[in-house]
């Protein structure tokens, strides 16, 4: 091809001849045409010219892209772990095409030997692998064909370069041979870096600074890099760089802080309101609001820090102060519908009643018919009649009726409060006009009762009950036969320990560890009680309230919860009404409840708010465990007086009372006594208990209240009884007298004495012999493991729904959870800020103290951030669970859903999970600044936060809370040590990938390592290579903190359902 071009210009030298000015600059291209490509440069008197020396520069960057093109493959192939996007990387760092003067100046220096100083592929390749793949140091190669201990020409030394012999081809896209490069030996060009053990040039990356070295004689250093000069060798001077590594290795080679490199051979001085990070190569503007002096390494990003603090605090302020306000504006007008409507009702009640007495008067004067026939022509002519048991079938069709109708005219709240008042006040009107009991009263109350009556009637029998703890075969209750009636209120009384709860549990359902023989029967069927579970009531001894809620709130989240899902508002708000007017709670209704720490309403109070939990659900059962405990006179008669009305509506109430008083006493009407041991004394109406001991002798004293003299008699307290029949001997009595059968241990007088005296006897006589340490251990695990079996096929027996009540679903009642611990939440705002203001301490220390390191890419500092909002994330979370197991096992065990409690929790503290990141970012980052960006930081720790949070949960439902707090204490430093360990096994890099700090902080690392390219590249690859991470990983670490806190959520779900207490 030259020689054709050579023919061709002497066929045309006339024309050429004109053109004398271009002839030269044609001449000069066509020659680099032909063998810039083979490194071959004779004639280099035209590298001088400043025409020419471009174009050849040009042709020289060309064939160093072509030759680095090949090893963007390899970096590709073989450093995947490091590199995103090969292309993108290499062109970041190699990528010269902006400022090509370094190449011109080498062009110069080597008279346009460039060609032939410049790595091929090979050599590249040979100087990579041994810094990437053999973790060797780069400034000391292994031994190579140029440079070995036959042959060390000048070039191998550190800095500089040899040639290739002229006549040799040089093709720098080799990347499989080394070319023999040991002639002519120079320093190594500027912007160039020529390591030991290589008798060739590399370009350095961009973000580098290669000037050339000069010798500091004082230390022997060529300066700023640090080789020496080579003994024995009086001509050889300091050459160029000598190294590119890592920032630990040649750090002399990045361009420093505070100043930028435009190109490998240029470093400048960063200008005012400009700052400029290592290895920059080029100035970035300072963000408003910040100053950036001369010389700036990072801009100083406080004030940003404090506005986004800022702007997250008024956010709070404004979310809270408007909820607040929109809470109590609601709480305001609801009052003022309120206090309209009893005004309204109570007025109209007595200009009713005014009216009848005025009718009544005038009709006595003149008329002649008797009162008597009215009352009767009126109770008989009402379209309800006089019947005991109302089926369940025609009372919810009049439901039905009435919600249809309901629906066709929607009622305003106002309304629906004064229609419910009016009610309240005519039931109260009744009262007072039936306290008589004359005929009249009777039929009217019977009438009323028939309209209210909405239940299903339920019988409850039991015959021979008999229940013994499985872990020491204990007698709780022993053959205990009786009856509890619908509309009656039944009394079980004894002393301590003879099994009143036990007997209350075992109806119920809720006697766990224990085995239960005997029968219990519903209307006469041997059905399970917990098929009647949603309209049964159990209030248990301890007050278990929501002491963050007022009394209406409390009554109200149980109204919405338990009643039917098709009953109508306004008989929604007449049931509840009802219930606070009835336990006299309507002074305290819009009062807290309070707790221990915070005061509330009074301990009476709170007792009667636990009662009207269950009252409020329209039970038909309605079990209580000392309801009247802690209750003065007047409270307790309340109380009495307001299951009375509940027993006018067809519930069977029975409940556990302790030494009432003798007008508690008489409003009971049947009763149940036990002795210790669990057996019976008596169980009948009240009404015959006083002539049933007196037949045995046992004669009440006067003045005495006989249920107290009663339960002395059994205790063994009274002595002087003018009886043959001894305390003993009364539950045998018992038996004999209702023709029940004395079991065959009872039939001797003796031994039922000792049941009595020592209840503690058990039937397996072998307890009571002396054990061995390892049995008693053995029996503690046995029981543990028979009352944790027990517990888990209670909670996932599905048994079949006989309650005839449809309740609401999943859906509504988690809306309900939801609203209710959102104002939670909202009147725990103190201790929410107090989380967020540790949050913000934490990241201002730790942002402080530890500063974004460029060799680790902020690893140091991550670590710490993992460690810090785990812990204070984990031990905020514990109380979503911790503080409140009592009242779920009371809610789930009453027939709530256990998924919408956990979603709606879950949903709230979903809240904390995106705000606490943004706290404690607001400090941490913008006092470390790091390259990468908030964004990601903030995706990252979001993500952090929901997975230590799911572990919280566990954490909560699984141990006691000081266990909890302790191991959410432990558990963020141990994994965090674990996963920052070295992997060198398999094993541990398995153990690692099981710790969730391994994720985030590879997560942290990779975003901000992305940020690092040019020089920092080898930097990069070899941190990554080291901590075992993957920079193309970051949505993988994101979807296992995701898919952790996922599966931990499960875990703790399921933990709700195996552990409640039902």
């Amino acid at each position: 091809m030259c020689l054709l071009l050579r023919l061709k210009m002497s066929v045309n030298r006339p024309y050429l001849l004109k053109n004398a000015a271009n002839l030269r600059l044609v001449i000069l291209v066509l020659w680099l045409v032909c063998y810039v490509g083979y490194g071959q440069f004779e004639d280099t008197h035209d590298f001088n010219n400043p025409a020419a020396l471009p174009l050849f520069t040009q042709m020289v960057y060309r064939k160093l892209c072509n030759s680095t093109a090949s090893l963007s493959h390899e970096l590709a192939t073989r450093a995947k772990f490091c590199v995103k996007d090969p292309d993108a990387d290499w062109n970041r760092a190699f990528n010269f095409s902006t400022n090509l003067d370094f190449l011109s100046s080498c062009i110069k220096k080597t008279q346009g030997d460039i060609g032939r100083r410049i790595c091929t592929a090979a050599e590249m390749k040979f100087y990579l692998n041994a810094f990437f793949f053999k973790s060797s140091n780069p400034g000391y190669l292994q031994q190579n064909g140029n440079c070995n201990l036959t042959s060390w020409v000048s070039g191998c030394e550190p800095g500089w370069a040899c040639s290739i012999d002229p006549t040799e081809q040089v093709v720098l896209q080799n990347s499989t041979d080394f070319p023999e490069r040991t002639r002519n030996c120079m320093s190594c060009c500027e912007g160039f870096f020529c390591p030991r053990g290589l008798t060739c040039m590399i370009p350095c990356p961009l973000g580098a600074h290669c000037p050339l070295a000069t010798l500091n004689k004082r230390t022997s250093l060529c300066e700023p890099y640090t080789y020496q000069l080579p003994p024995g060798r009086p001509n050889h001077t300091c050459g160029g760089a000598n190294v590119w590594a890592d920032i630990r290795s040649s750090g002399e080679v990045f361009c420093s802080a505070g100043s930028y490199c435009p190109s490998t051979t240029r470093k400048l001085a960063c200008d005012s309101g400009n700052y400029c990070r290592m290895g920059s190569t080029s100035e970035k503007p300072c963000f408003k609001l910040t100053s950036c002096n001369p010389n700036t390494a990072n801009q100083n990003m406080h004030a940003f820090g404090v506005m986004v603090i800022f702007g997250v605090i008024t956010i709070l302020l404004i979310i809270y102060n408007c909820s607040d306000q929109i809470l109590t504006t609601r709480e305001k007008r609801q009052a003022k519908s309120r206090e309209a409507a009893v005004k309204k009702a109570k007025a109209h009640q007595r200009w009713k009643v005014a009216r009848t007495e005025i009718r009544a008067q005038i009709t006595r004067t003149f008329s002649g018919v008797k009162e008597t026939h009215k009352i009767l022509d009126r109770g008989y002519s009402s379209d309800v009649g006089i019947s005991k048991y109302s089926s369940p079938e025609s009372s919810s069709a009049v439901q039905s009726s009435n919600e249809v109708k309901d629906d066709k005219i929607k009622k305003s709240s106002s309304q629906i409060l004064k229609d419910a008042y009016s009610q309240i006040e005519k039931e109260k009107a009744m009262e007072l006009e039936n306290k008589d009991l004359t005929f009249s009263g009777l039929v009217n109350m019977a009438t009323y009762s028939e309209v209210r009556k909405r239940r299903t009637l339920m019988e409850l029998s039991f015959k021979d009950l008999t229940l013994t703890l499985k872990s020491n075969g204990k007698h709780l209750l022993r053959c205990v036969t009786g009856t509890m009636k619908p509309s009656r209120i039944t009394a079980v009384m004894g002393p301590s320990g003879a099994g009143k709860t036990s007997l209350l549990s075992a109806l119920a359902g809720k006697a766990v560890g224990c085995s239960l023989s005997g029968l219990i029967l519903i209307n006469g069927k041997q059905e399970s009680i917990h098929s009647y579970t949603k309209i049964i009531g159990f209030v248990p001894q301890d007050d278990i309230v929501h002491g963050n809620l007022t009394v209406e709130e409390n009554i109200w989240f149980h109204a919405k919860c338990r009643l039917p899902a098709g009953q109508s508002k306004g008989d929604k708000v007449l049931v509840v009404e009802r219930v606070i007017d009835s336990l006299g709670l309507q002074a305290v209704r819009s009062c807290l409840v309070g707790t221990v720490e915070k005061r509330g309403i009074s301990g009476g109070q709170r007792k009667r708010v636990n009662v009207g939990l269950e009252m409020v659900m329209e039970p038909s059962i309605l079990f209580l465990d000392e309801p009247t405990s802690g209750l003065d006179s007047a409270s307790s008669q309340l109380l009495l007086k307001a299951l009375r009305h509940e027993a006018l509506e067809g519930v069977n109430v029975c409940m556990v009372v302790h030494q009432p008083s003798y007008t508690l006493f008489r409003m009971f009407q049947d009763l149940v006594l036990l002795a210790k041991g669990g057996l019976t004394v008596y169980h009948g109406p009240v009404k015959e208990v006083e002539e049933y001991f007196s037949g045995l002798g046992i004669i009440v004293p006067e003045r005495i209240n006989p249920p107290d003299y009663y339960i002395d008699v059994l205790e063994g307290i009274v002595t002087d009884l003018n009886s043959d029949v001894g305390y003993k001997e009364l539950p045998q009595r018992w038996m004999i007298h209702k023709g029940y059968s004395v079991p065959l241990d009872m039939q001797n007088n003796n031994s039922a004495k000792d049941l009595v005296m020592n209840p503690d006897v058990v039937s397996n006589t072998s307890c009571n012999a002396e054990q061995t340490f390892v049995r008693e251990l053995w029996g503690d695990v046995n029981s543990n493991f028979r009352m944790h079996s027990d517990k888990i096929r209670h909670n996932f027996l599905q048994s079949r729904d006989l309650s005839c009540r449809r309740n609401p679903s999943i859906w509504p009642q988690y809306k309900y959870f939801l609203g209710r611990i959102a104002k939670q939440r909202m009147r725990e705002a103190k201790l929410q800020a107090t989380d967020y203001l540790i949050l913000l301490l934490a990241g201002a220390c730790l942002g402080s103290l530890i500063k974004a390191s460029d060799e680790s890419f902020g690893a140091p500092g991550y670590t710490y951030t993992i460690i810090a909002v785990s812990l204070l994330c984990k031990i905020a979370a514990l109380r979503s669970f911790s503080l409140d197991k009592l009242h779920y096992w009371r809610e789930s065990a009453s027939g709530m859903s256990s998924l919408a409690c956990f979603l709606a929790k879950d949903t709230i503290d979903c809240f904390n999970t995106l705000v606490k990141p943004l706290v404690y970012l607001s400090m941490f980052y913008f006092f470390t600044n790091p390259r990468s960006t908030f964004f990601d930081n903030y995706i990252v720790l979001v993500c952090l936060v929901y997975c230590v949070t799911g572990i919280a949960y566990a954490l909560a439902i699984f141990l006691q809370p000081g266990s909890a707090q302790l191991v959410s204490v432990l558990l963020p430093v141990v994994l965090t040590l674990v996963a920052t360990q070295p992997k060198n096994s398999e094993a541990m890099k398995i153990i690692a990938d099981l710790c969730y700090p391994k994720w985030a902080l590879e997560a942290f690392v990779i975003g901000n390592a992305e940020k690092y390219y040019g020089v920092w590249m080898i930097t990069r690859c070899g941190s990554l290579m080291k901590s075992g991470y993957d920079i193309n990983k970051w949505n993988l670490c994101i979807m296992i903190l995701l898919l952790i806190g996922v599966v931990t959520r499960n875990i703790a779900f399921v933990g709700m359902l195996i552990l409640q207490k039902r």
